[in-house]
C-alpha cells in the first residue's frame, strides 16, 4: 500500500473490535503488512474509549460480543459529533438479511462476513479509506472557501465604502474643496484603490493556486533586479510615511525560482513591513546563502511587532491574525498564505520572528541553482 501511505503522518489509524483475540491477531497481522497503523480493542467499551481518544480512520466491528455488542457501539458512535464521519465495517459471522440491512441502517459503510478472505478485507479496507480521505478533503476545502470568501467579502467593504464616500463628497456640487482638501481625498482615493487592487490580485493568485492552475516556471534570475523592481512597487506607501527602505543584495547573487511566484512573495513581505511599520521607521530587505543550495532572503521592518499567539496563527486560513496598519491599511492575512505556498512550491521554508513594539523579520529560503546547472 505505498500509494496510500507517503509518510508517518499519512499512515491510515484502523481500529479492530472484536472480543476474541485470535481474530484480532489474524486481521491486525492482515492489515499490519498493508502499513497501516493498528489499535486493537476487546470490548464495546473499550472501542467508545479508543475511538474518542485517536480518532481512527476507520473502525473493523465485531457484532456478537459479549456486554456492549457491535449495534450498539456503531449506535454511540454515529451519535457523537465528534466520531460520526469515521466509517465503519461489520465483520460478523451473521450472514442473514437482516443483520446485513440493520447494520448498514445504522450508520455502517460494508460487511464482511466471516470467516473472511485475506484479499478481501484489504480491498475492502482500502477502498473505504479512500472514500474516507476523499469525503473528508472535499469538505476541509469547502471550509476553507467559505471562510476565505467571508474574509475577501468583509474585507472588500472597507476600501469601497471609503470610495464610494468620498467620491459622493467631491460630487457635490455646493461644496468646494481647497488645494490641500483635493490632495488629501485624491491620496485617500488612491490608497483605497491600491487596497482594493492587492486584495483582488491575491484573490486571483489564491484562486489560481486553489484550483492547481497555477504555472510554475523556475528560471535562473538576477536577485537583487528581482527585488529593485519589487521595493519599486511600494515606494511610494513607503515614501507616505516616511519609511527608509535599504536593499542589501549581493550584485552576483541568482535564484533559480519562478519569477511571478518570487514577486509575489516579495511584494506581499515588503509591503506587509511598510504597513505595520510607524511613521519614520525603516524596513530592510538583505539576502545571503543559507547553505544546502539555497538563498535565504529576509524582509525585517522596525514596526509594532506581533505577540506569540500571532505569530503562531500566521501562514493559516483558518485562524484569524488580521489587524490593521499603523495608519490603518487594510490586512487580510491572505498574502503570506500565498507566500507560504509559493515559497513550499520551490523547496524552501517560510518562517517569521517578531517582538512587540520593536519589529519583526520574515525569512524565506529559494533555490540558488537548478538541477541542471
Amino acid at each position: 500500500m505505498k500509494n496510500l501511505i507517503e509518510s508517518n503522518i499519512n499512515v491510515p489509524n484502523i481500529l479492530l473490535v472484536d472480543d476474541v483475540a485470535a481474530n484480532l491477531k489474524l486481521l491486525g497481522d492482515i492489515l499490519i503488512s498493508e502499513g497501516y497503523k493498528i489499535r486493537q480493542a476487546s470490548s464495546g467499551e473499550l472501542a467508545l474509549k479508543a475511538a474518542e481518544k485517536e480518532k481512527p480512520d476507520l473502525i473493523l466491528l465485531d457484532i456478537m460480543m459479549s456486554g456492549m455488542d457491535g449495534f450498539e457501539v456503531c449506535r454511540r458512535l454515529k451519535d457523537n459529533p465528534g466520531l460520526k464521519d469515521i466509517p465503519v465495517i461489520f465483520i460478523s459471522a451473521l450472514s442473514d438479511t437482516g443483520n446485513i440491512v440493520t447494520s448498514l441502517s445504522l450508520g455502517g459503510v460494508d460487511y464482511i462476513n466471516k470467516p473472511f478472505k485475506e484479499e478481501e478485507v484489504k480491498a475492502r479496507v482500502r477502498t473505504h479509506l479512500q472514500i474516507y480521505r476523499l469525503s473528508r478533503d472535499l469538505k476541509q476545502s469547502v471550509d476553507r472557501k467559505d471562510k476565505f470568501f467571508r474574509i475577501i467579502a468583509h474585507d472588500l467593504r472597507g476600501p469601497l465604502a471609503g470610495f464610494i464616500g468620498l467620491t459622493r463628497l467631491m460630487a457635490n456640487e455646493k461644496r468646494s474643496f481647497s488645494d490641500y482638501e483635493k490632495k488629501d481625498m485624491a491620496l485617500s482615493l488612491n490608497r483605497s484603490a491600491q487596497n482594493t487592487f492587492d486584495l483582488l490580485e491575491n484573490l486571483l493568485q489564491w484562486s489560481q493556486m486553489d484550483q492547481g492552475i497555477t504555472t510554475y516556471n523556475p528560471q535562473k534570475l538576477l536577485l537583487k533586479d528581482i527585488i529593485a523592481e519589487c521595493v519599486n512597487l511600494v515606494a511610494e506607501q513607503a515614501r507616505e510615511k516616511n519609511i527608509a527602505l535599504f536593499e542589501e543584495i549581493p550584485c552576483e547573487l541568482h535564484v533559480f525560482a519562478d519569477i511571478n511566484m518570487l514577486k509575489t512573495v516579495i511584494r506581499n513581505l515588503l509591503s506587509n513591513a511598510v504597513k505595520f511599520t510607524c511613521d519614520e521607521g525603516k524596513v530592510t530587505i538583505s539576502a545571503g546563502s543559507a547553505g544546502n543550495n539555497m538563498i535565504d532572503i529576509s524582509v525585517a521592518d522596525s514596526g509594532i511587532g506581533m505577540s506569540d499567539q500571532m505569530l503562531e496563527g500566521l501562514f493559516r486560513i483558518d485562524v484569524n491574525t488580521k489587524r490593521a496598519g499603523t495608519n490603518g491599511e487594510l490586512s487580510t492575512g491572505l498574502g503570506l498564505i500565498l507566500c507560504k505556498e509559493f515559497v513550499e512550491s520551490h523547496g524552501g521554508k517560510i518562517r517569521a520572528e517578531s517582538v512587540e513594539n520593536k519589529g519583526s523579520v520574515f525569512h524565506f529560503t529559494i533555490p540558488c541553482s537548478g538541477a541542471n546547472d
